[in-house]
Order: C-alpha cells, then sequence, then structure tokens
C-alpha cells in the first residue's frame, strides 16, 4: 500500500510492497480505509526531532484521521463500509491512572501507544486500529468534518479542565492556528461573547473573521499596548516565551490553560509571588481522555468547513 513514512529522520513516500498492507491481529481489530488524515502541530515537532516517537522502525505518523471500515475481526462490533473516526489514544485500564479515569497520565499507553506516533497511522491508505479506538460517525457527520474529530476532542478536555468559566468572563486566546479556531467555535458556542483572538498572521485573523463570532480580532502588539486584564487566557501557540509575556495579562482569580504543545526544551519564567497574590491557576491540558463523544457533539453543531486550509489529493493522504 502507499504511505507516508518517517524513519526518525526523514519523510518518504512508500509505495505498494515497499510499506505492507495491515492485517487483521486480534478477533477485535479495525482495518479503516483512511479517507482524511490531518497534518498536526505535533506531527511537524516530531519531525523536527522536538518531540518524542518511535525511532526503532520506520512508521505512518499521523494521528487525525478518519475513513471507511475495510475488515474487521471475528468478533468487532463494526461493519464494513461504516464510517468512522478513530481515537488515537488508548488506556492500558491495569495502572492506578486508567482505572482512576486519568489515561492521559498512563506511563504504559496513553499518548506513549499513540496511533501515529507510536504505531501506525493515517497517513497510509490503512490503518489497523483496536476496536475500541474506533468510533462510528452519525448520518449528518462526513469524514472529511470528522478529520477535525481529534483536536476538537482535545479542546473538549481543555473545556472541561478550565471549567466552569462563567458566560460574562472577559477571555483572551492567544494563536489562531486551527486549534485556536476551534477553541473559538466552542467559546461560542457555549455562549461567550467577551473573547479577545490574539494573532500576528493576518490570514489567520481573517478565517477567524469569516466564522462571524463577532470576537474581537487584534495582533500581539495590541494585546502590549493595552495591557488589558483577562479572567481566562488560553495559549494555543505552544511557545513558551509566549506564556512568560501572556501571564502577565490575568487578572485576580485568572486562569491560565497551557493548551498548545510546547517542546520539551522551551522554558518560562512567571512570578510566584503574582501567583499567589492574585490566586492565579495554571492548567495544563494533556491529549483527550473520554472526550471523543463530545467532540462528535461538537462536530454536529459547529460551522467548521472553512477552518479546513487544504486538501492534498494524494493517494498516501487521501484515498477516496
Amino acid at each position: 500500500m502507499k504511505a507516508v513514512v518517517f524513519d526518525g529522520e526523514k519523510l518518504s513516500l512508500k509505495y505498494d510492497e515497499k510499506y505492507p498492507m495491515p492485517k487483521i491481529l486480534n478477533d477485535e481489530d479495525v482495518i479503516v480505509k483512511v479517507e482524511y488524515s490531518g497534518v498536526c502541530g505535533t506531527d511537524l515537532h516530531i519531525i523536527q526531532g522536538e518531540f518524542p516517537a518511535r525511532k526503532d522502525r520506520p512508521l505512518p505518523l499521523g494521528h487525525e484521521f478518519s475513513g471507511i471500515v475495510h475488515e474487521v475481526g471475528n468478533k468487532s462490533i463494526f461493519k464494513k463500509g461504516q464510517k468512522v473516526v478513530v481515537d488515537p489514544n488508548r488506556a492500558c485500564n491495569l495502572c492506578n491512572f486508567c482505572r482512576g479515569g486519568n489515561y492521559q497520565y498512563c506511563l504504559r499507553a496513553g499518548i506513549n501507544s499513540t496511533i501515529g506516533i507510536w504505531n501506525d497511522g493515517g497517513w497510509a491508505q490503512y490503518v489497523r486500529c483496536p476496536q475500541d479506538q474506533v468510533y462510528a460517525l452519525p448520518d449528518g457527520i462526513t469524514t472529511e468534518q470528522a478529520g477535525l474529530c481529534e483536536p476538537y476532542s482535545c479542546v473538549a478536555h481543555g473545556f472541561d479542565r478550565a471549567a466552569p468559566i462563567p458566560v460574562g468572563s472577559k477571555i483572551l486566546i492567544v494563536g489562531a492556528g486551527i486549534i485556536g479556531n476551534l477553541w473559538v467555535t466552542t467559546l461560542h458556542l457555549q455562549g461567550h461573547r467577551d473573547v479577545t483572538v490574539s494573532e500576528m498572521n493576518k490570514t489567520r485573523l481573517d478565517i477567524v473573521k469569516g466564522l462571524e463570532t463577532g470576537y474581537r480580532l487584534i495582533n500581539p502588539d495590541v494585546l502590549a499596548a493595552e495591557k488589558q486584564l483577562y479572567d481566562v487566557i488560553i495559549d494555543c501557540t505552544g511557545v513558551g516565551k509566549v506564556m512568560e509575556i501572556n501571564f502577565n495579562y490575568l487578572c485576580h482569580g485568572g486562569k491560565y490553560v497551557l493548551f498548545g504543545c510546547c517542546p520539551p526544551t522551551h522554558q518560562a519564567t512567571v512570578n510566584p509571588y503574582q501567583i499567589y497574590d492574585k490566586e492565579l491557576t495554571i492548567i495544563g491540558v494533556k491529549i483527550n481522555p473520554f472526550s471523543f463523544p463530545k467532540a462528535i457533539g461538537l462536530l454536529s453543531t459547529s460551522t467548521i468547513r472553512s477552518l479546513v486550509s487544504k486538501h492534498i489529493h494524494s493517494p498516501s493522504i487521501r484515498t477516496r
């Protein structure tokens, strides 16, 4: 089959017999024919050597993907031809973290067994997945829309981590890439209107404007000049220095949601006295435990077509 494969140093396109077609190994396995697979910022960090991933053998990256059931094991609940989306993360179900409902902390599975990072992912025509990581799509959601299900599930988890966020809160979103825009749609659906989006790239701000939320759109220079304070800051940049600057814009009792995934080498300095004096809260967000059903719900109520920046019509990425 065709696959875009990462060998720990570079990407290469493999054809036919050069990368093997996956086979059913367990009775509950599902082989998904990939229709859409996203390119995540984490994928770029992996390629740049900034994020841990499997290196003992080449494998296709891609942990955001959807498609059609191609083949199933004897005990699978899925049927050939079903539209599905895949949660790349899972629990080991044995450690205290997993049994406590927090498999994002799992040291055996969790992010350490992610499809597309540690196991073969969606930058291929076909992927073998355990059925407990596969979700059937409702009739109203296309496989194209479902390509955003994994990042939406992370946003849903982040929203839960930051809750409660009372309607009327003054909110700042820093960074208007795809994740920032998914936060925009989520907050708007939840009734939030006093939201500012800070982004240095005008093209990205134009995309946010096209969502017609009425949110205030500015660049970081305006943010620095105003020195306004916010109840909640959602950092979607993945840049440590950004946190160092924007942490100063929290009001008393404020929450800083560190959502963007920073490379392990990034550092940021914050003032502990500010945390004490203002009773500030720093919230980390890691992957998407049990939040795929919420993401599917968000997909069914959001206008997200304008957030798809580009289709790559390659049989290695999109196989319709």
